[in-house]
């Protein structure tokens, strides 16, 4: 059973990782996120879930307004082969969450370790990210510090490359 998004802030916490989450109306797209966000500040995230033709999995977190490049992000990530998007099912397998509410902190349910988690270099000069707590239905911003304890706490050492154009 995947955990909660009240499961993950209460893990965060007791990380010691002050987290605000914000509630808002189902947001599915970048465009939805940008017209209802608000002040919120910091940088706001756009997830990839991607795999290779050896299965490998990775999850490329980039700013919402970075550009890649899905025919050479391969070389970059260490793919084994181009990528093409993950299938919902094993999305939900994965990260335990469903389309539209894809985010960072899904690999909290990736007990197998499966997936590679990629963060953009460009994204990290923020010093506060903001991403789906599981659910396409509100926004947590988290310290880039602070992201990068919880990915250690939940074993996913992450790549953080230059992967946008």
């Amino acid at each position: 059973m995947p955990k909660s998004p009240e499961a993950l802030l209460e893990f965060l916490g007791k990380l010691g990782i002050e987290a605000e989450t914000h509630r808002h109306p189902a947001l599915f797209t970048v465009s939805d996120s940008q017209s209802l966000r608000g002040e919120i500040p910091g940088g706001h995230t756009k997830n990839l879930f991607l795999k290779d033709k050896k299965d490998n999995f990775f999850l490329v977190t980039v700013d919402e307004d970075a550009q890649v490049d899905l025919k050479t992000i391969h070389h970059k990530i260490g793919a084994a082969s181009r990528v093409s998007f993950g299938k919902p099912d094993k999305l939900m397998e994965h990260l335990g969450v469903e389309p539209g509410s894809v985010t960072v902190f899904g690999v909290i349910n990736d007990d197998h370790h499966r997936v590679t988690v990629v963060l953009d270099a460009d994204l990290m000069d923020n010093d506060i990210i903001n991403a789906h707590p599981l659910t396409n239905e509100a926004t947590t911003s988290i310290g880039r510090d602070d992201l990068m304890r919880f990915l250690e706490a939940v074993e996913h050492q992450p790549l953080v490359l230059k992967v946008t154009e």
